[in-house]
């Protein structure tokens, strides 16, 4: 219930070259007519337990920047993930302080509004780059620590961009606010210009990363992903366009109301 697109990236980054043959089975969320699933595997279970660590974390910030009713969903998910959050904690007790201490420290920087936009996502590229601390694999685990400190870097940057208007209109820290003082709740031409150049270089990096290792089976989507899913999806939220499919959806359903 807390899989995100990030971390099911994460298990091909992961998975062995060769992919398992899928099973069709029933689980929790479709109990009935159930899915084909692959079998259970080191990188599903360490991409697992990671997303659960970061989702823990991400709750427990929750309950500390919010009080009063506002603060009631996130201790309710606090709960619910307690004991899932032990487990893990118990099996990736050096990613779990990783985790808490770039968290903690992304916090600060946030509180002292940080104009360094570098900085900031530097702090969350390290929290993500923390995930290749837990393959055995030497070789592997530098090729990942170069693609995921880059992808980490990509995600909060992109994030920053895309919530940007409301950000501004809120209140709320933003380091392309900060960067770029901004006096509006869009960049400029210049600070869109320079962004796409830091944005282009972290691709870049993680495309020459991954040129170095053998995905095998998991290489297509992968490579899919590197050189074409993260300029896209960048383009569209510069360009404003990136939510504009789910805007037409719900125009269209508000019609047939």
């Amino acid at each position: 219930f807390i899989l995100n697109y990030d971390f099911t990236f994460l298990v091909f980054l992961l998975a062995d070259p060769a992919a398992p043959q899928a099973e069709h089975r029933r689980c929790i969320a479709h109990s009935v007519q159930g899915r084909d699933q692959y079998p259970a595997s080191e990188a599903f279970e360490l991409a697992a337990d990671c997303s659960v660590i970061l989702a823990w974390w991400q709750v427990r910030d929750g309950v500390q920047d919010h009080s009063g009713f506002r603060s009631m969903k996130y201790r309710a998910a606090s709960a619910v993930l307690n004991r899932a959050y032990r487990k893990a904690r118990k099996l990736r007790p050096r990613f779990d302080a990783s985790t808490g201490e770039h968290l903690d420290k992304l916090n600060a920087l946030e509180q002292a509004g940080c104009a360094s936009m570098d900085e900031a996502a530097d702090t969350f590229a390290k929290l993500l780059q923390g995930i290749s601390d837990e393959v055995s694999d030497p070789v592997k685990s530098r090729i990942l620590s170069q693609m995921l400190y880059h992808l980490g870097r990509w995600i909060y940057l992109v994030d920053a961009a895309d919530d940007l208007a409301a950000d501004f209109k809120s209140g709320s820290y933003n380091p392309l606010i900060h960067r770029f003082a901004l006096s509006a709740g869009e960049l400029t031409e210049e600070a869109r210009e320079a962004l796409v150049v830091s944005l282009d270089h972290s691709v870049r990096l993680i495309s020459a990363a991954f040129e170095l290792w053998d995905f095998g089976d998991w290489s297509g989507i992968i490579r899919s992903v590197v050189y074409e899913g993260l300029f896209l999806v960048g383009k569209a939220v510069l360009e404003g366009t990136f939510h504009a499919a789910d805007r037409k959806k719900c125009s269209r359903e508000e019609e047939h109301l």
